[in-house]
């Protein structure tokens, strides 16, 4: 059978595992909702479903390759407590609201760690001090803090690891510029629970006995360290000749996260919702977001996940003047606390719903790349390249980029191989995006624009 790569892909949404060979090709692939559970001390992460199903797939593609190595990707701002037997704590979700604790005396400067001050748990630093204030018996068992990738390496080899695209993921606990720890962590005295650093391509050790027979798979199959899912859509853009090339990178998803390479972290507003992620390379990435794929999904309805609307339906809202205004997701973005709302008349029918959201999906996003002074191509990675208007759209607002959707559906899956077989060539080049000549959109965006004020 053919050498393979097994990638563990847990975004917000869904959680999905592939099969991967050696030249990139799709073997096999298996999703499952990520549910959060809302039993127990707080809402948290189904952490058992997912290992339970995780094995029964492992079982089915053991049979189909050769597989040799396994990598986790998976979302940010999550982190596992764990002892020398597991869990100490469910995982919490970072959507949960934390109640009765007092962060911000402790919180570092947003000019130490590029990371803005967000709701909920977005923040994994409110996170762990909350878990710390509230459990402070079962806190205090804990032996490692592991980021949420680690945590399904560990769990699967048994040995702990940190890593910064993860830690650098808006947690609060990590300077970019100095790619090291942030104040925080000393002064919470959480350094002894943070594993040694590994990149994320390194191999931490080899399935544990039990995992690889309950898996069928290999005892032999390597687990890599794994990688913030965001920064694994990076890995393929990460120009090997030339660290300093201008381009930007669209991960699209539950979040849509422009990432420019080569921006100055200078332009970086926290009252903005930009931050600094850290790429694979371990080098700082001036980043902004909205939460783009959930706000579709209020807006579009029942249609978000049917046909695509017509270049009618997008002309009629456009000659109506109706416009949706921000935001409706209640975590992050730049314009986090408003409440979002429709101005003009309202959408007639399923296909002009999904019109409206796909205008506001792109205006938002050409508000977010305009903010953070983006230069060079612009590529789409994830699930906006299946809405044909969407690049097209962000093309004609944008002529001083060049746009393009990725080939690969999942950015996440093409990083994950590459971490494994390093000197690989990713199929394809994407495909360019021709500008869409749709009447009225420039004036359009200036009345967005100037309804924002």
């Amino acid at each position: 059978m053919n050498d393979a790569l097994i990638i563990l892909d847990i975004g917000k949404t869904n959680v999905k595992l592939a099969l991967v060979d050696a030249c990139g090709r799709m073997i096999a692939e298996q999703r499952r909702p990520n549910t959060v559970l809302m039993s127990g001390p707080y809402p948290h992460h189904d952490t058992d479903g997912i290992w339970d199903w995780l094995l029964a797939t492992c079982r089915v593609f053991a049979t189909q390759a050769d597989v040799t190595a396994i990598v986790p990707v998976t979302h940010g701002a999550t982190a596992a407590l764990v002892d020398d037997n597991g869990l100490v704590l469910p995982v919490l979700d970072y959507e949960a609201p934390l109640t009765g604790i007092d962060y911000d005396p402790v919180r570092p400067a947003y000019a130490e760690t590029c990371s803005p001050n967000l709701p909920a748990g977005l923040n994994l630093g409110r996170q762990l001090a909350w878990l710390q204030q509230h459990f402070p018996r079962e806190f205090g068992h804990a032996r490692h803090i592991l980021m949420y990738p680690q945590y399904w390496a560990w769990r699967l080899c048994g040995v702990a690891a940190s890593e910064a695209t993860s830690l650098g993921c808006h947690t609060d606990l990590w300077n970019p510029r100095r790619q090291q720890y942030s104040s925080l962590v000393a002064r919470m005295g959480w350094q002894a629970l943070m594993p040694p650093l590994a990149p994320p391509s390194a191999s931490l050790g080899t399935l544990r006995p039990e995992v690889a027979s309950a898996s069928g798979l290999s005892p032999a199959c390597e687990v890599l360290c794994g990688i913030h899912d965001s920064n694994a859509s990076l890995v393929r853009y990460l120009d090997k000749n030339d660290q300093r090339a201008e381009r930007t990178v669209l991960s699209t998803g539950t979040w849509v996260i422009a990432a420019a390479f080569g921006a100055d972290l200078a332009r970086l507003r926290e009252d903005a919702d930009m931050l600094a992620n850290t790429n694979a390379r371990g080098e700082p990435v001036a980043c902004m977001r909205f939460m783009g794929g959930r706000e579709f999904g209020e807006l579009a309805g029942a249609q978000a996940n049917g046909n695509a609307c017509a270049m009618a339906d997008l002309e009629r809202v456009i000659e109506r003047g109706t416009l949706a205004l921000p935001c409706y997701a209640g975590t992050g973005g730049p314009f986090a606390g408003r409440t979002g709302h429709v101005i003009g008349p309202a959408p007639m029918n399923a296909q002009e719903r999904y019109a409206l959201a796909t205008l506001y999906v792109v205006l938002m996003t050409d508000y977010c790349l305009s903010t953070l002074d983006t230069a060079g191509p612009l590529t789409v990675e994830g699930s906006f390249t299946a809405n044909p208007w969407f690049g097209p759209l962000l093309a004609a607002l944008r002529p001083q980029q060049a746009v393009s959707y990725s080939d690969d559906g999942s950015g996440t899956t093409c990083g994950g191989w590459l971490l494994r077989y390093r000197d690989g060539t990713p199929s394809g080049t994407g495909i360019l995006t021709p500008p869409l000549p749709l009447p009225g959109l420039a004036a359009y965006r200036d009345r967005w624009l100037e309804a924002l004020t």
